[in-house]
């Protein structure tokens, strides 16, 4: 997958959790970028669907997101203190609280799926693949991407053998892609954690956090990024599987923060009150808290109640606009051209 070759330099972002469909991956293909469909919280069998279904779609190159193992089983005490407290959210929503495992998302299965499917990128999430797992997928032609935050585990991607990097910065929406949890993790920035994972390691880097507008997208190229991938730009179009009360807390200007309360894994959604009373109680469980707050959060979502569902957005989502993928992807792409046609000409004239 070479990203200069791309009409846009745009990557949808995975959106694992509902906003992902066939049809959203398609048409940000259809336009130019890269689209990817989101393995995670599904089984293998509807992964296989997706792929399906995107390919009689289009003839877009196309990636797939799957989630890294997670890392130690958290302490088993303190998974059950925040179900004690959790228990009052299920009993609003007259849900039985889910049962806390420490599950790897069925990766095998997802990995047997996407090397039969020869799918063109396969990108991980929340950890680094294992040297021989990147092997085989590259034996099945698949190219392999890392998410990262900052330049020790790009280092360690690139001696696995990744083929290109996302680079995740803090203002990213959604699940942190950091491969240890714990106090050792730096929180950078976006800009920050481009120039430093640049002067670390020489592959294609993805740029993403907090990347909504044209501007944006010039910024991180002029960074170094090859690309940059969007997210909650996307999430308002209709092509996108994101439920009503997500998209209307999108298009509010309630801001966002970090919160473990909903995943027992850092990540960044708009404010709302599960998030308000649960988040300093919330230990570092993923995804054994995930699987507790399962059945709250798809009650809340039924009900089209905000107030307790993970309402993942990055730092810019007020920039998001309701409008067809498509037309979202050409406009981004366009005004990058207009960006940095503006700085060449400012720099130019400068005395």
């Amino acid at each position: 997958m070479d990203l200069t070759q791309l009409r846009e330099p745009i990557v949808q972002a995975p959106l694992a959790g509902g906003p992902s469909t066939p049809q959203l991956a398609a048409a940000v293909g259809d336009a130019g970028g890269l689209g990817f469909l989101a393995a995670g919280y599904k089984t293998a069998a509807a992964l296989a669907q997706d792929i399906g279904e995107l390919r009689a779609l289009t003839d877009a190159p196309f990636g797939v997101n799957v989630f890294s193992p997670p890392g130690d089983r958290a302490d088993s005490a303190a998974l059950e203190r925040y179900a004690a407290r959790l228990q009052p959210e299920a009993d609003r929503y007259g849900v039985q609280l889910g049962a806390p495992r420490h599950d790897d998302d069925d990766l095998q299965a997802k990995l047997d799926v996407v090397v039969a499917e020869r799918v063109e990128v396969v990108s991980f999430t929340f950890g680094c693949p294992q040297v021989d797992l990147v092997a085989r997928l590259h034996e099945a032609g698949c190219d392999v991407w890392v998410t990262v935050t900052g330049p020790q585990e790009a280092i360690q991607a690139r001696d696995v053998g990744a083929d290109a990097l996302v680079v995740q910065g803090l203002e990213a929406g959604g699940h942190r892609g950091y491969f240890v949890d714990g106090p050792q993790v730096e929180d950078l920035g976006l800009l920050a954690a481009l120039r430093l994972i640049a002067h670390s390691v020489q592959l294609p880097l993805v740029a993403a956090g907090g990347i909504a507008d044209g501007a944006s997208v010039a910024a991180v190229m002029c960074a170094g990024a090859a690309a940059a991938q969007i997210g909650s730009a996307l999430m308002l179009a209709p092509e996108a599987g994101t439920s009503p009360a997500h998209r209307a807390a999108l298009a509010s200007a309630t801001p966002t923060r970090l919160t473990r309360a909903f995943s027992g894994r850092q990540a960044r959604g708009i404010v709302n009150r599960f998030l308000q009373e649960h988040d300093e109680h919330a230990p570092a469980a993923y995804p054994d808290v995930h699987h507790i707050t399962t059945p709250i959060r798809a009650a809340a979502r039924r009900a089209g109640d905000p107030q307790a569902v993970n309402l993942w957005a990055g730092q810019t989502h007020l920039l998001a606009r309701e409008a067809p993928a498509g037309e979202i992807v050409r406009g981004i792409g366009a005004e990058a051209r207009a960006a940095v046609a503006q700085l060449a000409r400012r720099l130019d004239q400068a005395p």
